[in-house]
């Protein structure tokens, strides 16, 4: 059955559907769309996951130098020394520490490293710097590195 339409003028013609090739590249077209939008919505939740871990790491670098200057250092106190119950608990010196982060990556603990440096900046006035470097990685990209870093000053 033949549809038949009625121009302006009056003159009947025959009703035109749709090619084949134009719903072919309408096809394709609404493929590349869906197509931008999947990748769009991966690209987004992967660089959620990113800011997730690196929030995560931050806090951990923070902690770490937090702890360490935390530590009891009045060097006018006597006995001196470096140890538990003496004027310095900590002295200068380097550690790190393997953390978990509270992240989780496919359902696991991701594991990081928190290395923490003290370096004496001054003696008059006694100055130290606490530096907190937390490397961690990302989906086999990275390394990646938060740190914080901060001056002390004797008996604070």
């Amino acid at each position: 059955m033949r549809l038949l339409q009625t121009n302006h003028c009056g003159l009947r013609r025959a009703a035109r559907g749709f090619t084949l090739v134009e719903v072919a590249m309408s096809m394709a077209m609404f493929g590349m769309v869906i197509e931008g939008a999947l990748l769009g919505y991966v690209k987004f939740t992967q660089q959620a996951e990113w800011n997730a871990h690196a929030l995560s790491a931050q806090s951990l670098a923070s902690q770490g130098a937090e702890q360490a200057r935390a530590a009891k250092w009045n060097p006018s106190q006597w006995p001196q020394g470096v140890g538990p119950g003496l004027s310095d608990e900590l002295g200068t010196t380097n550690y790190q520490q393997v953390c978990a982060l509270d992240v989780f990556m496919d359902g696991h603990p991701m594991t990081v490293t928190n290395f923490v440096q003290v370096n004496q900046v001054s003696n008059n006035p006694p100055l130290r710097e606490i530096r907190s470097d937390c490397v961690w990685s990302f989906m086999g990209r990275g390394p990646f590195t938060n740190s914080v870093i901060l001056m002390r000053a004797a008996d604070q």
